[in-house]
């Protein structure tokens, strides 16, 4: 499983994460020739060496005309990157991007995020900060995004609306929810943009990574204070024993007055919403009354979302969280073609090898229908098909 870790111990910014994803390795000739494919003109990509403390790496800078529009609403911005000959995989990504910030300062603003207008964040250079970075991030097609405590820094920011404390409002909004540390620079040291990259991309945050480094990337920044204004990027895969150690939490209420029939559309709305997993347990509860345990599990960064949810989707008056760590075998998806079609198959890892494969339920079922067998005879097919992968533990040897 390849893994790209932000390392934001100096904070981000939406130049810092595109430069740093072309230090990584990304090539800037076939970046800058993607990014035509947006439609716009009036704007040029540096991209220089530069050093902060010692550290070296590489510096973006937007070079823009200066007769390019002031700002751009999220209407506008969509209509740009949807029209676009980007890729829809890219297009889908920066649509999310400016969406999160227009949710953001919509909150802020006490509006709509359709009638949010973008100032910096609408012109033209961040536009390709943005987009350019999710093209970078596309191009090196990584399994899952982790990222340390973001530093948000501190003192004052100026801005379209005047002077406003660091970190903006709208870093903060978007930034519920994860770890974050304020006051290491005098400076803003994560903006919006940078902000709002994170909210979109990031699967995981974690504090201690456990992965095997392959490329290391720097983004300098174009402030400089008491630390190097620099964010690392690094380019890895999980450790060879295959297991997945990660911090969970989860969230669970009790249920005793509630229509049975809702508890299908509660799932529903809390797996869209991103958690892991969701499951019931019959209780009793005082005076032998029959109850529900609602049980969620989920990253850190939703609890706040998924805590909402179960509030407003359910009868229960309060929900109670803890923290887990769950560790879990690595996994892979295969498609394998049996006698009466392919069904995708999610295949277990121990320590490098296969240990075991789990058929697709729906993909079972639909060729059961649509083949007019048995359902078990498709997972027949299924298993004979795995028969070749030499699934297992490893063998024990015996002593000499």
């Amino acid at each position: 499983m390849s893994i790209l870790y932000y390392d934001c111990f100096a904070g981000i910014s939406g130049d810092m994460h595109l430069a740093a994803l072309l230090d990584l390795g990304v090539d800037y000739d076939e970046l800058v020739l993607e990014l035509t494919g947006l439609g716009m003109e009036g704007y040029g990509v540096q991209a220089t060496r530069a050093s902060r403390k010692g550290v070296f790496g590489t510096q973006v800078r937007v070079v823009t005309d200066p007769n390019q529009p002031p700002h751009r609403d999220l209407r506008q911005i969509e209509a740009i990157i949807g029209a676009s000959l980007l890729r829809e995989s890219v297009q889908s990504r920066a649509i999310a991007v400016f969406r999160r910030l227009a949710e953001a300062e919509a909150h802020i603003h006490d509006t709509s995020p359709d009638r949010i207008h973008f100032h910096e964040v609408g012109a033209l250079d961040a536009i390709v900060d943005i987009v350019g970075g999710v093209i970078a991030l596309d191009r090196l097609n990584v399994d899952r995004v982790l990222c340390s405590p973001v530093e948000l820094g501190g003192g004052i920011a100026r801005c379209e609306h005047g002077v406003l404390p660091a970190p903006a409002p709208a870093t903060l909004e978007l930034l519920k929810g994860v770890p974050v540390k304020l006051g290491g620079v005098p400076f803003e040291a994560t903006t919006p943009t940078g902000a709002a990259l994170l909210a979109t991309l990031v699967d995981e945050y974690v504090t201690r990574p456990e992965l095997i480094i392959h490329r290391v990337g720097h983004g300098i920044g174009h402030h400089d204070g008491p630390i190097p204004n620099v964010l690392r990027v690094c380019l890895g895969e999980r450790p060879a024993d295959g297991e997945d150690r990660r911090e969970l939490c989860v969230l669970e209420c009790n249920i005793d007055d509630m229509n049975p029939e809702c508890y299908d559309h509660v799932l529903e709305q809390l797996f869209a919403a991103g958690a892991n997993d969701a499951w019931l347990t019959p209780i009793l509860m005082k005076k032998n009354r029959p109850a529900t345990v609602l049980s969620v599990l989920c990253a850190p960064d939703l609890e706040r979302t998924l805590t909402d949810l179960l509030l407003l989707e359910t009868t229960t008056l309060g929900v109670r969280q803890y923290p887990v760590t769950r560790t879990a075998l690595a996994r892979e998806l295969l498609h394998v073609t049996t006698r009466y079609g392919e069904v995708t198959v999610k295949l277990a890892h121990h320590q490098g090898r296969p240990l075991r494969g789990k058929p697709e339920y729906e993909d079972c079922k639909r060729l059961a229908l649509e083949r007019r067998v048995p359902i078990h005879a498709v997972y027949a097919a299924v298993r004979e098909a795995l028969s070749s992968y030499e699934l297992g533990p490893e063998p024990t040897r015996s002593p000499p």
